[in-house]
């Protein structure tokens, strides 16, 4: 009698803790899909203005959340990954400061107008190269997976640096709209390892995003152009790309880039910490500031030091971000869009290590 109880409790329990799984894989799901279709609806009401707004707002912040997410990913000894993060970290500084100095050379009339697409596609290609021996490296060392398609990313690099010598501004511009869905597979890989749970609905869920993308293209082609009669507000559809695509509306264009930069904000401010580990938002809080919960900091052999200096100059710069904003923010915007190619290109190799 009494094991028949206590199958009957276990059964109970079980029934409930799925019953509960159930109802917090739905409430997630509710809470993306709204998120999702609202930041749509404000994009698409008022591009200029909400890229202006979130700009402002969330540029800073989220890069601070993208770096300290990138320190709890980082081991505190390399050991066989020595020369993927070696590769990883040298490409990046070359290529931020080489991206950072082109402005500064065309400016300056360094590098003649004919020869700017020229440049252009030489420092795509080094990207791509980049990316590639990233991948190659990362493949070395998963032994316990298949990973012998990392020997196809050189001739797809190579076939890719084609394209990209054929018209080197529209690959830069496509880089610019698909670096915010970057966001979206890092949250799917954190969903694999923290809720798998969740994973199934939230990969449905993204079933919904090229059904926006279309819809928004449909009832905003038609709409006419933005007015870009001042400075900033021509800097934000050029950034979107209406000087290369003059034959598409400028308000779909930054409608949609618009879009994708809230859902990459919504993803590193709100969804990753929040996923981090079971709990709610006050340890969500905790571990946010808390330096002993990066674990190159709290290991014997780490450095919490260069963790808490490396995280309080990341305030910082946010603050001082916010203040060159309130200051002058057409020229901040141009500054900070130019240096955030680290954070674009830091996402990669951070990324590689999650798959």
């Amino acid at each position: 009698m009494e094991r028949t109880a206590d199958i009957d409790l276990s059964a109970w329990r079980a029934e409930k803790a799925s019953g509960a799984r159930d109802l917090s894989v739905r409430l997630f799901a509710s809470v993306l899909v709204a998120c999702v279709l609202m930041s749509a609806a404000f994009a698409s009401w008022l591009p200029l203005q909400v890229s202006v707004v979130t700009v402002f707002l969330f540029a800073g912040p989220h890069n601070w959340f993208e770096l300290r997410y990138f320190l709890t990913r980082l081991p505190v000894r390399f050991g066989k990954s020595r020369n993927f993060f070696i590769t990883a970290f040298a490409g990046i500084a070359f290529l931020t400061l080489t991206y950072v100095s082109l402005p500064a050379w065309y400016s300056f009339g360094l590098v003649p107008d004919r020869s700017w697409p020229i440049i252009l596609a030489t420092w795509n290609t080094l990207l791509l190269l980049w990316v590639a021996m990233l991948v190659w490296l990362r493949g070395k060392n998963k032994t316990r997976r298949n990973w012998a398609w990392a020997t196809w990313m050189f001739p797809v690099a190579l076939a890719l640096c084609s394209l990209n010598w054929l018209a080197p501004e529209f690959f830069s511009l496509a880089i610019v709209y698909l670096h915010p869905l970057v966001a979206l597979w890092f949250l799917d890989r954190h969903l694999a390892r923290t809720r798998p749970a969740w994973l199934r609905a939230y990969r449905s869920c993204l079933c919904l995003l090229p059904l926006l993308l279309v819809g928004m293209f449909w009832q905003l082609t038609r709409t006419p152009a933005l007015a870009d009669d001042n400075g900033l507000f021509w800097r934000i559809t050029q950034h979107a790309g209406a000087q290369l695509l003059p034959n598409v509306s400028s308000h779909v264009l930054v409608a949609v880039h618009v879009f994708l930069e809230m859902l990459h904000y919504g993803v590193w401010l709100l969804a990753l910490p929040l996923i981090a580990s079971p709990g709610a938002a006050r340890q969500c809080r905790d571990r946010i500031w808390n330096v002993g919960s990066v674990p190159v900091a709290r290991h014997p052999r780490g450095f919490p030091k260069l963790v808490a200096a490396t995280l309080a100059l990341g305030v910082f710069l946010v603050v001082v971000l916010w203040f060159g904003f309130s200051l002058d923010y057409t020229t901040t915007r141009d500054v900070y869009f130019t240096l955030a190619i680290a954070h674009v290109l830091a996402e990669a190799p951070f990324l590689l290590r999650m798959l």
